[in-house]
């Protein structure tokens, strides 16, 4: 275990502020800063220390945490980078994005270039709880050369994983799960949606509960929950089918889920915080806002 570092989230959202909290128990500093974001961001934020700006933020860190929109990526690493030249400070950045491969090699190139260090990381689960059964918590995946003193930080609510000591490594895992958690979920929201435009959603629920009892029953949940992410996994699943085509597998089922989450986020179930999609339960209202768009 690595002595005790100040960490600096990037941005404060849903699972970068989980993060910071369960990085905080485990007797770290932790930064953020909400300047320019919206409410919701200021209170998911509110436990970690909040600081006036980027510059603030970089300056004090020995790790810079991005968890962004993947297509947001590449800008937020130019600000991290900008605000680090500023401060003369050389910090690790530790990317933890849903990225191809591909993408992560050329951000890494330009980390190091700048003159910091980079790791790689996937998150696999949803935003870890401080105390959770460390058997069920959340995974962090990591890669690079820096990978093993990351993965050392005291941390209380989520598990490390090492993957290797090549930036990519780590992606290509979340590249992996990630195309077969959120694909199953458009293949069940595509499907329902169709067996209520039709009118035997109750048939076809019946039929998969067959199958897939527990999935059935929290379809609606589900379903909500994925829309009211969906215009941040329309970039997910172009990163996903470009790092398939790279493998030499077929690009084109990920490009088709990328229209299918483009077109669920111009429905009014997408208009959802998270916080509130999560509790909408009633596959029939869920179906029904999703039928309601632009």
């Amino acid at each position: 275990m690595v002595g005790m570092s100040t960490i600096a989230i990037v941005s404060p959202g849903a699972m970068g502020s989980a993060l910071g909290r369960c990085w905080q128990a485990g007797g770290h500093r932790v930064v953020a800063t909400v300047s320019g974001r919206s409410e919701r961001t200021r209170l998911l934020a509110e436990d970690l220390e909040l600081l006036p700006d980027l510059d603030a933020v970089v300056a004090v860190a020995d790790l810079v945490v991005s968890i962004c929109p993947p297509d947001r990526a590449g800008p937020v690493l130019e600000a991290v980078l900008a605000a680090a030249n500023r401060s003369g400070v050389a910090p690790v950045v530790l990317d933890a994005n849903a990225l191809s491969p591909t993408t992560v090699a050329g951000l890494a190139s330009r980390t190091t270039g700048a003159g910091c260090g980079f790791v790689d990381g996937a998150v696999s689960g949803g935003p870890p709880v401080s105390g959770a059964d460390p058997t069920q918590s959340t995974m962090v995946y990591l890669s690079g050369e820096r990978a093993d003193w990351v993965a050392g930080l005291a941390r209380d609510g989520f598990r490390t994983r090492v993957v290797g000591p090549d930036p990519g490594q780590a992606s290509g895992v979340k590249m992996c799960t990630a195309s077969v958690y959120k694909g199953t979920t458009a293949l069940w929201l595509q499907a329902l949606e169709t067996a209520h435009a039709l009118g035997v959603t109750d048939v076809v629920l019946a039929d998969l509960a067959e199958s897939e009892p527990d999935r059935a029953r929290q379809a609606g949940r589900a379903i909500a929950l994925a829309a009211s992410k969906s215009s941040r996994f329309v970039a997910e699943m172009e990163q996903i089918a470009q790092t398939q085509g790279v493998a030499g597998a077929s690009p084109e089922l990920f490009e088709g889920m990328a229209a299918v989450y483009a077109r669920v986020a111009r429905s009014e179930l997408a208009r959802l915080s998270p916080e509130a999609a999560r509790s909408l339960g009633d596959l029939e209202r869920v179906l029904a806002l999703l039928a309601r768009g632009d």
